[in-house]
Order: C-alpha cells, then sequence, then structure tokens
C-alpha cells in the first residue's frame, strides 16, 4: 500500500510534508527524533516548520501509525508500527497464549541511541499465569 492510501485509510488529510515524514519514518529501521525528520525534509527541498514535524507526528500517534518513546531528558523517538514481530506469552497452568507487540523497540532504540550498538535480532522469553488462572489460585511454581 502507498503512502497516499494509508494516509487515507487513516482519514488523515493528504499533503506533501505528511507524505514526507510518513515516507522517512517508514525508511528507518530504528526510532528517529524530530529533529531528525526536519532536517531531512530540508535536505529533500520541503519547505516545513519544526512545529509542523511535531504535530505531524502528534496526529500520527494519534491515528496509531507511529508509537513515541520516551528517551528521557525531554527527548523523544518515533518510529512506524510495523506489524509483523510479536511474542507469545504462555500460561504456565491451562496454556493460553496471547500475542503481543514487541515490547523491545524502546529499548533497542535507548541501546542505539547510548552505545551506537544497533541490534540485528533479539530472543526474549515471556512467562506467567493468566488473570483467569490467577483468580482460579492455579499458580504454579
Amino acid at each position: 500500500m502507498n503512502t497516499t492510501q494509508t494516509l487515507k485509510n487513516h482519514n488523515i488529510k493528504v499533503t506533501k510534508p505528511r507524505v514526507a515524514i510518513y515516507e522517512i519514518l517508514e525508511n528507518e529501521l530504528q526510532g528517529i527524533e524530530a529533529d531528525y525528520i526536519y532536517k531531512k525534509c530540508l535536505e529533500e527541498d520541503i519547505p516545513i516548520n519544526l512545529s509542523t514535524v511535531y504535530r505531524t507526528l502528534e496526529l500520527f500517534e494519534e491515528k496509531n501509525l507511529i508509537e513515541k518513546y520516551d528517551l528521557g531528558e525531554k527527548k523523544y523517538n518515533f518510529s512506524l508500527i510495523r506489524h509483523g514481530h510479536h511474542h507469545i506469552v504462555e500460561c504456565d497452568s491451562c496454556h493460553k497464549v496471547i500475542n503481543l507487540d514487541c515490547p523491545m523497540k524502546q529499548i533497542e532504540d535507548l541501546i542505539t541511541k547510548e552505545t551506537g550498538f544497533h541490534l540485528t535480532e533479539h530472543h526474549l522469553e515471556l512467562k506467567g499465569i493468566c488473570r483467569d488462572c490467577m483468580v482460579k489460585g492455579q499458580k504454579t511454581s
């Protein structure tokens, strides 16, 4: 699906800056800051204000197109929500399985920001007891 259609599907008015911002986010594998998006737009000769970048990011977040990660010290990274990478949580008691979106994106962004190290993969194993089994008192040790 192209960018224009994606924006229309989310009831977002299609403008050149919005298309550019979406495509910049789409081309990045890790979270990026608003300043980076602003500079990329200027490099691509798209006249834009930094405030427009922030407003567009807020709109994309409201429409569940992107995720915003708090890096601390009033710094934020933004990344496109990509469907496909999930993790499974299985109840130790009844073996109910729930699919979760990957919660590692923020951690990966922090690792990259702090160390310059780009993760190429990760393995995350989640175990626990579901709410129903907790209520029934079927905890396992």
